[in-house]
C-alpha cells in the first residue's frame, strides 16, 4: 500500500518536488478536491530596484562630452571647420534636433505636401514637421527664422531623442 498526504501519492508529490527544484520554480499548487498542497522552492530574489526618479541617465554613445567632439580623425590630421555633431559632419546653421523618441513625418498626411522643404523661408513658431511617439502625432516648431538648407532624415525614418533633423540658416 502507498502512502498518501491529502489524497495524493507520496510519489506524485515527490515528483512535484523534482520538477520545482529542476525547474527552479519558487513554487507549485496542487488543488486535489479541496485539498490544497503547496510545494515551495527556492525563492526568488527580489526584482532589482528602478533607478531614482530624475537622476542622472548616462549619456546616449557617442555623445558630445566636456565640449570635446569624438576623434573622427587620426590624431594630428587636419579637422575640417565643420562643428561635429554625434561622429558627422554638419553643416553651419541653427540645428533642429528631434524633441522625443519617435518618426519622422514630413507632412500631415501621405496625401499633403511637405510642411517645409529645403530652401523653404520659415519664421519662428512654424512647423517643420510631425514625430510620432505612441500613436500620438506630435508637431514640432521652429525656434529659429532662417531658410532651411537641410533636412537630414527621410520620410517615415525612426529619430532618436536629441537627433539633428534639419539645419535652419
Amino acid at each position: 500500500m502507498s502512502d498518501k498526504i491529502y489524497g495524493i501519492e507520496l510519489e506524485t508529490i515527490e515528483k512535484l518536488a523534482d520538477i520545482v527544484k529542476e525547474k527552479d520554480l519558487s513554487e507549485i499548487t496542487i488543488n486535489e478536491m479541496g485539498k490544497v498542497i503547496t510545494i515551495k522552492g527556492k525563492k526568488c530574489p527580489p526584482p532589482p530596484p528602478p533607478p531614482p526618479m530624475g537622476g542622472m541617465m548616462p549619456p546616449p554613445p557617442f555623445a558630445v562630452q566636456g565640449g570635446m567632439p569624438p576623434m573622427p580623425f587620426a590624431p594630428g590630421a587636419e579637422v575640417p571647420e565643420q562643428s561635429v555633431v554625434q561622429g558627422t559632419a554638419v553643416p553651419d546653421g541653427n540645428v533642429v534636433k528631434a524633441p522625443i523618441v519617435g518618426t519622422f513625418y514630413a507632412a500631415s498626411a501621405p496625401d499633403k505636401p511637405p510642411f517645409v522643404k529645403v530652401g523653404q523661408q520659415v519664421k519662428k513658431g512654424d512647423v517643420l514637421m510631425i514625430i510620432e511617439s505612441m500613436k500620438l502625432m506630435n508637431e514640432v516648431q521652429s525656434d529659429f527664422d532662417g531658410t532651411v538648407t537641410e533636412i537630414l532624415v527621410k520620410n517615415g525614418d525612426p529619430v532618436e531623442y536629441d537627433q539633428p533633423i534639419m539645419i535652419i540658416k
